[in-house]
């Protein structure tokens, strides 16, 4: 990685599509660059359907890990309702990656609500010539190898494209990451290199 970088994250999803591992993720990814990382919940509760927002700031050094409106480099977008709730953290320039899965609420399921339409079409509509956003669907890919439950690597697979950092270093904290968790491994890099090959335009 650059030891120049720097980069606001936003990780948006809901509770149980591991947001929080994977703002670890690049929590380690950054260490092991020798850059200073912030890593912060600043939103909902981690309960499986309740929104879960991750900020993740990399840099020299790093003041405070709080992302103000229009500042993220990244935002990831777990499910796409979240795309909404969340794209207005993006910059001019920036890049939004969105897992085209949708989790639908309990209103939504009773009926009492309806899930947005075409949301994938009208955020590239809104952002036009000003950011990037790319669709993949990470929660298919992960059920490749195995298991749902790799969606977020997926996604950070995706993000590794626009990062400064080499393949290597994104496997190298992968394994450390689920090192207490073996048998994970194998299915995490796997999981990784086809949200890497997703993500690249």
């Amino acid at each position: 990685m650059d030891n120049q970088i720097n980069a606001s994250i936003v990780l948006a999803g809901v509770g149980g599509q591991g947001t929080l591992i994977a703002g670890k993720l690049l929590g380690i990814l950054a260490m092991n660059a020798g850059l200073d990382v912030k890593v912060s919940e600043v939103h909902g509760m981690s309960q499986r359907g309740g929104s879960v927002v991750t900020y993740v700031k990399i840099a020299p050094e790093v003041h405070s890990p709080i992302i103000e409106v229009g500042t993220a480099d990244f935002v990831l977008a777990f499910e796409e309702v979240e795309s909404i709730r969340w794209g207005k953290l993006l910059k001019k320039g920036g890049t939004m990656i969105v897992n085209t899965q949708q989790i639908k609420s309990l209103p939504v399921l009773m009926g009492q609500m309806k899930y947005p339409e075409g949301i994938i079409e009208s955020l590239k509509e809104a952002a036009g010539d000003d950011a990037d956003i790319i669709p993949i669907d990470a929660t298919s890919l992960s059920l490749e190898t195995g298991t749902a439950k790799a969606t977020n690597i997926v996604m950070m697979g995706a993000l590794s494209n626009f990062f400064g950092s080499d393949e290597k270093m994104w496997k190298d904290a992968i394994e450390e990451a689920f090192k207490s968790k073996p048998k994970t491994i194998p299915g995490n890099l796997l999981a990784f290199e086809k949200g890497r090959n997703a993500g690249k335009v």
